[in-house]
């Protein structure tokens, strides 16, 4: 059985315990043990909080260094839209695409051109019959493994539409292999530029029977500054520019659903406010909605942990951006009624529901009446001193066997008053 590998890991010697982390992870996949946190791999979702909320900055996104590219005879670079919202003053997208091909790279595709033309099939996608309404967005990775993971019941509703980095990645090797016949497969190497650690998962596991097309992933904090030093304004620059107003917003949160054209969308963005909406739509509490966009990073793909600019920020460089261009610049046939094979996915990764305590269903009910009769022992105040982040999850710990209530002070102090 393969090992799932993350790119959120911990760095034990600046961990001082200090439950922070504990507090924001969303799938309750941190506990603290022996003074530092612990982070459970089957419930990480790699969605960065326990970076982003971290004082000590004892958690880090590890990803590909530009270096790695060097194994390939031909190197592309897939620059996240987010990319182009890190630089002040920027008043032309082609300095950064540029600036790309000087550090090294033989081509550049842009992966906002890909999500303009994923855009376009998503709208041909929602039209099809069949389809469990609403349809939830599966370009932010963290968002299907959170689905998978906690609310499985909503699996039916992820879009099997590959995101856009897939696409762009699919598309390059294609433009690379059409220009220059004389590459193998093994000759192209293509680079994602990315925002967010999720992406590097996405990479390294593929998705279900899905290998991905991208060979290395690195973070736009790492490529920052090498750009910095060839974006000389003023300079001759190639116009490689390939992108409209659509595939530009795809950095932000409601870019995608906007782009759908259809008015009967939710874009919601923070992993606390995209819970609350999957809370609801398994409930059956959001009606008339065709489709939803989440992520998983505050104001979208600008919120990501490895990026450099406060996103709100990057945000409004964006929208400066998109002055002057097109509302697309790629489109798809109107008589086209099918989507190409090469932007679609068949399966779903399987994983356990964090929320399944046994495969026995009497067993699980057992579990679940121990775990809260237990709970209503504990004070309740989700303290974090016993190294779990509730009571309720410290409860689920002791029955699991993961550890003993002797191991919550108050408890501990109850027992020493009662003798």
């Amino acid at each position: 059985m393969n090992t799932y590998q993350h790119s959120v890991l911990l760095e034990p010697s600046k961990c001082t315990g200090c439950t922070t982390c504990l507090k924001h992870c969303p799938t309750e996949a941190i506990r603290i043990k022996d003074g530092h946190a612990v982070i459970n791999d089957k419930r990480c979702i790699d969605c960065g909080e326990c970076i982003r909320n971290c004082p000590h900055q004892a958690k880090k996104a590890v990803s590909s260094k530009l270096e790695a590219m060097d194994r390939f005879k031909y190197k592309i670079a897939l620059p996240a839209p987010t990319l182009y919202g890190q630089f002040d003053n920027l008043d032309d997208i082609d300095y950064v695409l540029d600036g790309l091909l000087k550090i090294g790279f033989d081509d550049v595709f842009e992966v906002s051109k890909a999500a303009e033309l994923v855009s376009a099939y998503t709208r041909l996608y929602l039209k099809t019959e069949g389809n469990v309404k609403p349809i939830i967005s599966s370009a932010c990775p963290v968002i299907v493994r959170l689905i998978a993971l906690r609310f499985p019941s909503l699996s039916n509703n992820i879009l099997h539409m590959l995101p856009p980095m897939e696409v762009a990645a699919g598309l390059a090797r294609e433009r690379a292999k059409r220009e220059h016949p004389e590459l193998k497969d093994e000759d192209i190497g293509v680079c994602f530029i990315s925002p967010c650690p999720a992406k590097v998962s996405y990479v390294k596991n593929g998705f279900a029977d899905y290998k991905s097309k991208v060979d290395e992933v690195v973070s736009i904090s790492d490529i920052y500054f090498k750009l910095i030093n060839e974006m000389q304004h003023g300079s001759d620059i190639q116009s490689l520019c390939e992108t409209g107003i659509i595939g530009l917003s795809w950095a932000s949160s409601g870019g995608e659903a906007t782009a759908i054209f259809n008015e009967k969308y939710l874009a919601a963005d923070g992993i606390e406010n995209v819970i609350r909406v999957l809370d609801q739509v398994e409930n059956g509490n959001i009606a008339h909605l065709e489709f939803i966009e989440l992520n998983a990073c505050p104001g979208g793909c600008v919120g990501g942990v490895m990026t450099m600019q406060n996103p709100f920020i990057a945000k409004a460089r964006l929208r400066s951006l998109r002055h002057g261009l097109p509302v697309s610049r790629n489109s798809i046939d109107g008589d086209t009624h099918y989507i190409p094979e090469g932007y679609l996915f068949n399966d779903l990764p399987e994983y356990a529901p964090i929320t399944r305590l046994s495969d026995s269903i009497a067993e699980s009910m057992r579990m679940m009446s121990d775990i809260q009769t237990l709970k209503e022992t504990f004070p309740g105040i989700d303290c974090g001193a016993c190294g779990a982040p509730s009571c309720r999850a410290f409860a689920e710990d002791i029955v699991r066997g993961k550890t003993e209530r002797t191991v919550c002070p108050f408890m501990t102090a109850k027992e020493a008053e009662a003798k």
